[in-house]
């Protein structure tokens, strides 16, 4: 695969300007666009961690584009930490940005670890036409406060993630009605180290089967 254009810029949020990557593949489709969402932003966090960086190129290996952000206060985005309420918002205003830009895309709303809360939260005002949630932290924020959303939605879950309970994820989307598609991945910890690939690949395969703008791809 080409490499994709990357364009750094920043998005107008709900309380300030936020950073943003802008990754376009050479002849990118136009039916869809993935907006990414980053780890804890009080923990280091940022658009640049590998995960997000592998969901992003994931992304556009399949034909799309994709943008990753920082949330309010990190990097060179305004404002502070919002308790996951402020970072909600967040999504909302660069996902609403995406569709401006891409008005007949759908959206794929990807998030990881703190990321996948929000993005989950903000899946309820966005309805993405698909959901990607990886190592949710289900008992560090009320996840199982938030409604399942009825688009395709993909948990990845590392079994030896040691900041996630993947016992506990499995207990919780077993609850949900509709159920996500979980795929728990044996000898990986929460960052993924050397798994990135495996990742990678677990996605696309989502992407391809569950996701209609990908059937093509």
């Amino acid at each position: 695969m080409k490499r994709p254009i990357v364009e750094s810029l920043f998005i107008e949020g709900p309380e300030g300007r936020l950073q943003a990557s802008l990754e376009t593949p050479p002849g990118a489709f136009s039916d869809a666009v993935a907006v990414v969402c980053h780890p804890h932003p009080l923990y280091h966090g940022t658009m640049d961690n590998k995960v997000v960086h592998t969901i992003s190129r994931t992304v556009n290996r399949l034909g799309r584009p994709s943008v990753r952000f920082n949330f309010r206060g990190v990097g060179e985005s305004e404002s502070g930490y919002g308790e996951g309420i402020g970072e909600t918002e967040d999504v909302i205003a660069v996902a609403e940005w995406a569709r401006q830009h891409w008005p007949a895309a759908e959206l794929w709303l990807a998030g990881f670890s703190f990321g996948a809360y929000v993005a989950l939260r903000a899946s309820a005002n966005l309805a993405p036409a698909c959901l990607v949630t990886v190592a949710p932290p289900v008992h560090r924020f009320p996840v199982a406060d938030q409604s399942a959303p009825a688009c395709p939605w993909l948990v990845i879950q590392g079994e030896d993630d040691e900041l996630v309970d993947s016992g506990a994820v499995e207990a919780w989307t077993g609850r949900l009605q509709p159920r996500p598609e979980v795929r728990f991945m044996a000898s990986t910890d929460h960052f993924f180290h050397g798994r990135l690939r495996l990742l990678g690949e677990t996605l696309a395969s989502f992407l391809r089967s569950r996701a209609p703008a990908c059937e093509d791809a």
